[in-house]
């Protein structure tokens, strides 16, 4: 079982890596387009994999932001729907979670 400072340490360690890999690939979005069709078709290609890539990390960056002002109050690990305890097995998988299993599902 861990305690809320393991958590919050986590879900830090997890921002800072979601926050670096984000500049990354706003770095690797910003490079200007090959000349030649087919390699400019294929950094096309890869730009949406990496915009979709990017929009995923951003939902999870506010996720943990919304974690770690649930600590803030307290009320981390406590479902925000029904108020119940949130298994640990869960926040081991998903820490940043907000609802219990039931609530999730």
């Amino acid at each position: 079982m861990k305690t809320i400072a393991e958590r919050e340490k986590q879900l830090r360690d997890r921002l800072a890596y979601l926050l670096e890999n984000m500049q990354k690939i706003e770095a690797e979005l910003d490079h200007p387009l090959d000349k030649d069709l087919e390699d400019a078709a294929i950094d096309i290609e890869d730009d949406e994999v990496l915009e979709d890539l990017g929009n995923a990390e951003k939902l999870e960056v506010r996720q943990i932001e919304a974690a770690l002002e649930r600590i803030a109050e307290g009320e981390y690990g406590y479902c925000v729907k029904c108020g119940d305890k949130i298994a640990e097995e869960r926040l081991d998988l998903v820490p940043q979670t907000p609802f219990c299993a039931k609530c999730a599902a």
